[in-house]
């Protein structure tokens, strides 16, 4: 079993390895999108591999919401300092003050969906014509309509029509003026198999995804962290649980899940036995059947 695991991850590695190099082999100005998550760390680990003994040979850039959790933001520091990468910060804050993003009030409100227009006008201010990201097709319906190389176009838009065949591993990377593509190298990837490579490699995350005590408050059968960040109605009343997170993101629409996992290996197993997606804790899915997808068709990641 362990073999046969260990086979797959090779398999995905190397695959993930040869879409690197596509990328700097066929755009100008890549821009690696991190987030301090477990599958933007895997994707480091995976670009210090292919272009070893270089360094990695473009940027990492952060679209900050101002209300992440400040175990990823610490993570993001010391990685970045660590392997001496350079990192851009592109504040959703800065455009809400310029009137570019209007922040959203209420019950349920989050800047998730905020950091669109940020990334967008990131893109369009350093002429970025490839985004590497993290996402698989795994996590979300409208993930699996992705290609690895997914054109969007002059306003960023995606459209799931106007993408390009991808047989027999042929990447296409010619666009035209004013298009850029995102691309995922570890779009075949599964949630285990990001576990399995973190376990393999012995990489560093960010304790969040551990179980640890936290200050939560319970609303629609979610766990939300209790933060000056997060609406919390008056009968909403906080107390500690001992929980951690499966996927980071803006904890305006991130919920925990209660668990015991401590290690890597608690981890993995924990998700072999569960039932709910991975995203199953993420709000901002819930919005609309089809929230996601509208989403990415607007710019989003």
């Amino acid at each position: 079993m362990k073999t046969n695991i260990k086979l797959n991850q090779n398999l995905l590695e190397s695959e993930a390895i040869y879409i690197f190099r596509e990328v700097v082999a066929q755009f100008e100005n890549p821009v690696l999108l991190f987030s301090g998550g477990k599958d933007s760390i895997t994707l480091v680990r995976l670009a210090q591999k292919a272009f070893y003994p270089s360094r990695i040979p473009f940027p990492l850039m952060h679209i900050d919401t101002g209300h992440n959790f400040p175990e990823t933001i610490e993570f993001r520091d010391n990685l970045v300092k660590e392997l001496g990468l350079t990192l851009i910060v592109k504040q959703v804050q800065a455009d809400i003050d310029k009137g570019d993003s209007i922040e959203e009030k209420g019950k349920y409100s989050s800047r998730n969906g905020l950091q669109t227009a940020t990334l967008l006008n990131a893109i369009e201010e350093y002429k970025f014509d490839a985004c590497i990201g993290g996402a698989r097709r795994d996590e979300e319906k409208a993930r699996a309509k992705e290609r690895i190389f997914s054109v969007r176009n002059d306003f960023g838009e995606w459209d799931e029509k106007n993408q390009r065949p991808e047989v027999f591993d042929i990447l296409n990377g010619r666009i035209g003026i004013g298009q850029n593509v995102r691309v995922f190298p570890i779009s075949n990837w599964t949630e285990l198999d990001v576990w399995n490579y973190i376990a393999q490699e012995n990489i560093e995350i960010p304790s969040i995804y551990f179980s640890h005590e936290r200050e939560i408050f319970e609303r629609d059968g979610f766990l939300w962290t209790a933060s000056e960040h997060v609406y919390r109605e008056a009968d909403e009343v906080p107390r500690k649980r001992k929980v951690r997170f499966r996927t980071v993101g803006d904890m305006t629409c991130t919920a925990a899940v209660e668990s015991d996992a401590d290690t890597i290996g608690r981890v993995i197993q924990e998700i072999r036995d569960s039932s709910i997606s991975e995203r199953g804790a993420r709000i901002d899915d819930k919005r609309s059947e089809a929230a996601m997808e509208t989403r990415k068709q607007q710019g989003y990641f």
